[in-house]
């Protein structure tokens, strides 16, 4: 009877301090925490040019989709010629 009293004391304990553990972690903010670093800090220049990052990165997919269409026309033209 003591030990299932114990064992239920502590599981309770360890809800108790998980659940404090997961309100503090709650409490967490990432936007804050780039606004207090360097403004020579890649991550706060990542943070704030996600968006120039993704144009760069959709004008780099569109070139390099041009060039393979490019070297298949060209591939299809050389076949084609006989």
């Amino acid at each position: 009877m003591k030990r299932i009293l114990v064992v239920g004391a502590a599981a309770l304990g360890a809800a108790v301090v998980a659940r404090r553990a997961v309100r503090s972690c709650g409490g967490f903010d990432f936007e804050r925490m780039i606004e207090r670093m360097p403004d020579d800090a890649p991550p706060k220049w990542m943070f704030r040019n996600i968006s120039a990052i993704r144009e760069n990165t959709d004008r780099i997919l569109r070139l390099l989709e041009d060039e393979r269409r490019s070297v298949t026309d060209e591939s299809t033209l050389a076949a084609a010629e006989p």
